[in-house]
């Protein structure tokens, strides 16, 4: 394998640990500090604060007045309502529903191609969906009886990755037309827009007492915004300049079990909340069904490519 192969790969792998690691940190955060709005407030603006000033050292693309719409509903699907349903998701539900319930996007993005890009899809390709799918649903059915979780904070979370998944599509007219970097910085500024004028956001922001924070919530919250944001980004471009979407979709599998050891180190270091009492045999099961649904999904997709 060739040093930039494996380089890729590794940053694909250490882009999971940043997410893996950031659905328990968020948790901790939310809501005794900061609300969802403003918390998706924080980190989309500091987003938009990183991407233009990198943008300004790299070279940007002048985006066609014909793309904007493309870019606005990607905004609005990618990172405005993908943000707002994973927090008030996650804030309702637990950390190690969020990582099991993200690994489905696959299966999502293999839906929606069927209705948006008409790509018939295969019968190994259904057989997958339907077992990806019924993981799915018999762990948001089970949400409401472990303690922390509700079947609403799952349903949130499930609507988060159906959101990102619809932007997946929308996105890759752009990706192929643009650089990256100019697509991502102008997606994100029109989400910051969104985010903007969702009513609770603005005034959670001034109720906040930013003052009162200790210190270990500013650290979770910049770990939010320069590592699950911005570093992942920017990261997942560099593995896609060497490696296939494929591959780098295949890395979504990791999060569940990187949140799980993460759920363990964390409360052992005390740097959160124990979540380990929502790890439960039972849910592995589901976890289990979703990755085969995943794997036989993506399996015809590679075969069809």
């Amino acid at each position: 394998m060739r040093t930039s192969n494996l380089k890729a790969h590794f940053a694909l792998f250490f882009v999971n640990v940043l997410y893996g690691a950031g659905h328990l940190l968020a948790k901790g955060v939310m809501p005794q500090f900061l609300s969802p709005p403003v918390f998706i407030l924080l980190r989309v603006s500091g987003a938009v604060i990183f991407f233009w000033i990198l943008s300004f050292f790299l070279k940007q693309t002048k985006i066609s007045k014909a793309d904007v719409p493309r870019f606005i509903l990607c905004g609005l699907f990618g990172v405005a309502l993908n943000q707002m349903f994973f927090f008030h998701g996650l804030n309702l539900s637990s950390s190690i529903n969020s990582g099991i319930i993200m690994s489905m996007n696959p299966i999502m993005v293999a839906i929606l191609s069927f209705f948006i890009l008409k790509e018939l899809p295969s019968l190994m390709r259904t057989l997958g969906i339907i077992i990806g799918a019924t993981g799915a649903i018999l762990l948001t059915l089970t949400g409401s009886v472990q303690a922390g979780e509700s079947v609403l904070g799952d349903l949130f979370l499930f609507i988060n990755a159906m959101s990102y998944a619809f932007y997946l599509v929308l996105v890759k007219p752009l990706m192929s037309k643009y650089a990256p970097i100019t697509v991502i910085t102008w997606v994100f500024t029109f989400g910051l827009g969104f985010v903007c004028i969702y009513p609770p956001t603005l005034s959670g922001l001034f109720q906040t007492n930013f003052i009162g924070f200790p210190d270990e919530i500013y650290l979770k919250i910049a770990y939010i915004i320069i590592g699950v944001t911005f570093l992942t980004y920017l990261l997942t471009i560099y593995g896609l300049k060497y490696l296939s979407p494929t591959v780098s979709s295949a890395y979504i599998y990791f999060q569940p079990v990187l949140v799980i050891i993460f759920a363990f180190l964390f409360t052992f270091l005390n740097w959160s909340a124990d979540y380990t009492d929502t790890i439960t045999i039972q849910k592995m099961g589901y976890m289990l069904l979703i990755f085969t649904g995943v794997y036989l999904t993506s399996k015809s997709t590679n075969k069809k490519t």
